[in-house]
């Protein structure tokens, strides 16, 4: 896939813009308050939700998987996972039974998510695992009929549950082939954040080396070709420096913070799941950028741009 970097893309009198993305939402998110029966304005929904009532203009992406399934992001069925012949068709660690984490099942976190102000939801898969390993990489192997299905499937739930239809999508382990690529925009979507770079360093013309897509720029919406969706880079999380979102805006770029809503996947430990230690390094550093910025930033999210770069009709 090639990639071409979007150099006017900006609102008018902007100079820099902010995205924040939160990956792995489903109503299990962060010790299962939905299923508890607690209150979703607890854990982490709650600490997003204390972000954007205390930055009135920031946005938020929720990547959002529809029928989530996974528990483990390793394999422990060690033994089956060295039989050649099986370890491709069956799942190498438990997964959650099939339709436990639909949307569509649990209203009152749908409710909750329709409720949250100045956020757009978007797919992360449809099940965010797979036979075989890596578990997580949902897509891997699959060609472009096979994508569409899954992708269909993932909107459908969504209108069941009564969300607003998903106009993009992160692939689940950054995972973008073209097969995808291509899947994505015959099932009508049109952005994709499939990189994340978080140590290249911010000069012009940068472009992403880390997890995901390589070779897409660093730090400025890029078109993919032949599929003609928009494309966000990642390049900033927990473990960045305040230094790194300033070269990004004062290089008159996107900076792209993500979050994971679980800080444990298994026995992953995620280090920018979106605790209340990271949430209130969120809140420091987005206080740093509204007084040093002021109204020069463009507070948005990735569905906002994609909508402003949509081709004008033939």
């Amino acid at each position: 896939m090639e990639s071409a970097a979007i150099q006017r893309w900006l609102p008018p009198g902007k100079a820099a813009a902010v995205c924040f993305s939160l990956d792995d939402v489903h109503p299990a998110t962060s010790r299962h308050p939905y299923e508890a029966g607690g209150d979703l304005g607890r854990g982490v929904l709650g600490h997003l939700l204390w972000l954007l009532e205390r930055h009135r203009r920031l946005a938020a992406t929720l990547f959002v998987t529809p029928a989530w399934r996974m528990i483990s992001g390793h394999p422990t069925r060690l033994l089956r996972s060295r039989v050649p012949w099986l370890r491709h068709r069956i799942h190498l660690a438990p997964v959650q039974p099939r339709n436990a984490l639909r949307l569509d099942r649990h209203p009152g976190f749908c409710r909750f998510l329709r409720r949250l102000p100045r956020t757009e939801l978007a797919l992360h898969g449809l099940h965010h695992t797979r036979r075989g390993d890596p578990l997580h990489v949902e897509f891997l192997g699959r060609d472009r009929r096979a994508c569409r299905r899954a992708l269909e499937r993932a909107i459908e739930i969504f209108r069941r549950a009564g969300l607003p239809p998903a106009t993009g999508f992160a692939p689940p382990g950054w995972h973008l082939t073209a097969e995808l690529a291509g899947a994505a925009a015959d099932a009508g979507l049109e952005f994709v954040a499939s990189a994340r770079d978080l140590d290249t360093p911010v000069t012009p013309g940068a472009t992403a080396a880390g997890s995901g897509l390589r070779g897409a720029p660093l730090f400025l919406p890029a078109r993919l070709e032949p599929s003609g969706l928009i494309h966000f880079t990642t390049n900033f999380q927990a473990t960045s420096a305040p230094e790194r979102a300033f070269a990004i805006l004062d290089a008159g770029g996107l900076l792209a913070i993500k979050a994971h809503a679980a800080k444990r996947v298994g026995d992953h430990v995620m280090a920018d799941g979106l605790d209340a230690a990271y949430r209130d390094a969120l809140h420091r550093l987005l206080t740093q950028l509204e007084r040093r910025y002021g109204d020069a930033l463009a507070w948005t999210s990735f569905g906002a741009l994609a909508a402003a770069l949509r081709p004008e009709p033939a």
